[in-house]
């Protein structure tokens, strides 16, 4: 009793902070100035603390069979009941995405023991917000085998978050959108967890925090689920967690039925052979934020917008526990009360249903914009970028849908953030431009691909070629004093003795190569010397320093034309000796070095 007690103390204590936190951040997020202040940082103000996990965007709406899931004759199953009847392949879930829900039920187990998550709570939400990662479209690893992307977070029926994340996750850099199989937006996964530090999790123990890995999204989930001493097995902790991903009746209902629907038993079955679901939500309204029985506060919400624990989503009955086991036990999805426990409360009142857009137009096909390829010189930024139109099967323009544009990684071009690939919306006239795009160091060929995110359009190709930079030319070379060289036997010249001025039609001449020789005083027929003044190896050729070193090669005149020498060194010899300089424009100066004899 005791420890119930205190758990729920430290439960309520966590509620409190949250709340106190919630109303900070909304309270900085109304100061006079504070948009403008964000805006002239060219940084967008961070989204409200209790944003949705998913920035409330669409996911699907598909109900379970009424009928309980049993799996097919052979394979293996999890959780069902003995003598129920056979049952619909919904109950079928990937392997690899079942064992990501299970890995992640375990690690939690043993951090967090009162939480008591339960794995198919992950598979409800995992099937509401991706159809179990597009029916397990993944690699060994768990990683999408194709980006999941939700919406574009724009305001359009949607949490309106600018984005956050420089494109890193989604690709898009313009707004933020939910990414991957349990669809974290950007802001939550690196920014929104208890510490700042983001939900975030690496589930597979590859080093890596990567929303696109069932794995990884699976254990953030999962703690996010748990946060602020919930348990799990309390109707009212389960409901608020699962408000928190996305702040609706209509979705905890549908998560929960499926939550329910899991826990009769379901089957392993090969990864890319999951049944995907056909409806989503549309973009929600005003109207669909409402909640009648709250007095008009946002649905999932007491009034003034506190979370209310004690109200059930869908009806006023409770959930109720058998004793001992912490089960709780929502009613059936379809139920003539729509109550989670199944019981006789009153009857939820949907809101009117808002007529339906028109449809949208479907994108059938990409049509490159422009006929020439792109072409820039090493480490410039090609002077136009690639743009394609998406167009419907009558050849007029669609809007708003999103393309993606990626680069092969040996390239070295990239987009703004040293990114390989970026998602770029449609607009009005139906045209996506990728963003200015940087050549690489080296001359290189390559092809730049852009593709219909989420539909099968043929993809378009452009070429791209990115030529070497044109060797910096000098036509004079002359040293920036005159003052005389000398060193005594067996003693080096002075430090930086000799710096060098490159010029080319009498103006500086930067980055020019230079090669220096220590030649015989032959004018002639000027060969390398092989006693007198030396260089040393540099270290970056990895030959032995202590060898002379008598030809440079590899020396280049500094942004002003500018050479200073590396550091001179004599042996034993004394005399007149000579250092010849040369560009490969012809350009030449030859240098006296005067060697006195070493004292006895």
């Amino acid at each position: 009793m005791a420890a119930t007690f205190r758990r729920r103390l430290h439960r309520g204590a966590a509620s409190t902070a949250v709340a106190a936190l919630v109303l900070a951040a909304l309270t900085a997020s109304q100061a006079p100035g504070a948009a403008e202040a964000a805006a002239a940082r060219k940084q967008p103000p961070p989204p409200p603390a209790d944003t949705p996990i998913d920035g409330g965007a669409t996911y699907y709406t598909d109900l379970p069979p009424l009928n309980s899931p049993v799996p097919p004759r052979g394979s293996h199953r999890t959780g069902a009941h003995p003598g129920s009847p056979a049952g619909p392949a919904e109950a079928g879930l990937p392997a690899t995405v079942l064992a990501a829900y299970k890995k992640a039920e375990s690690a939690i187990e043993g951090s967090d023991p009162d939480c008591r998550l339960p794995w198919q709570l992950l598979a409800g939400i995992g099937k509401v917000e991706s159809g179990q990662a597009r029916g397990g479209a993944v690699d060994a690893e768990g990683t999408t085998l194709q980006p999941i992307l939700g919406p574009q977070l724009n305001g359009h029926g949607f949490a309106l978050i600018s984005d956050t994340d420089g494109g890193r996750y989604d690709g898009d850099v313009t707004h933020d959108r939910a990414v991957g199989p349990m669809q974290f937006i950007p802001s939550t996964w690196s920014q929104g967890g208890p510490d700042r530090t983001g939900w975030g999790a690496d589930g597979n123990g590859d080093g890596k925090k990567d929303p696109n890995n069932v794995y990884d999204a699976a254990l953030a989930a999962g703690r996010y689920l748990c946060a602020g001493g919930r348990d799990l097995a309390d109707q009212g902790d389960l409901d608020h967690a699962i408000l928190g991903y996305n702040n609706s009746d209509a979705y905890l209902r549908t998560v929960l039925s499926w939550y329910e629907f899991y826990r009769h038993g379901t089957h392993e079955i090969p990864d890319g052979s999951g049944v995907l679901p056909e409806r989503r939500r549309e973009p929600r309204t005003a109207a669909d934020d409402r909640d009648t029985r709250t007095g008009g506060a946002p649905a999932g919400r007491g009034p003034g917008g506190a979370p209310d624990k004690d109200r059930r989503p869908g009806g006023s009955g409770t959930g109720h526990h058998e004793p001992g086991k912490g089960r709780h036990h929502p009613g059936k999805p379809g139920g003539t009360d729509h109550t989670p426990s199944g019981g006789t409360g009153t009857p939820t009142h949907e809101p009117t249903p808002t007529p339906k857009p028109p449809a949208e137009p479907r994108l059938t096909a990409l049509t490159r914009v422009g006929d020439k390829d792109l072409t820039a010189t090493a480490g410039d930024e090609f002077p136009a970028a690639p743009a394609v139109r998406a167009e419907d099967a009558a050849g007029k323009p669609v809007a708003g849908a999103p393309v993606r544009f990626t680069l092969p990684a040996a390239a070295g071009a990239r987009f703004p953030g040293d990114r390989t690939a970026v998602t770029v919306t449609t607009g009005k006239d139906g045209l996506a431009t990728a963003p200015a795009l940087r050549a690489g160091d080296k001359a290189a060929t390559f092809t730049v691909r852009a593709t219909a995110v989420g539909r099968t359009a043929p993809a378009v190709d452009f070429g791209a070629t990115v030529k070497a930079k044109p060797t910096p030319k000098a036509d004079t070379l002359t040293r920036t004093s005159d003052k005389p060289l000398t060193a005594t036997a067996g003693k080096p010249f002075a430090e930086d003795a000799v710096e060098i001025k490159a010029t080319y039609r009498g103006k500086l001449a930067a980055g020019v190569p230079v090669t220096a020789t220590m030649v015989t005083d032959d004018p002639d027929h000027p060969v390398e010397n092989d006693k007198g003044p030396y260089f040393k190896a540099p270290e970056a050729t990895g030959g032995d320093q202590d060898d002379p070193v008598r030809t440079l090669t590899g020396l280049t005149t500094d942004d002003q034309g500018l050479l200073k020498l590396p550091k001179i060194y004599t042996d034993s010899h004394a005399g007149t000796f000579l250092l010849r300089l040369t560009t490969a424009d012809g350009a030449v100066l030859t240098v006296k070095l005067k060697v006195a004899p070493a004292r006895s």
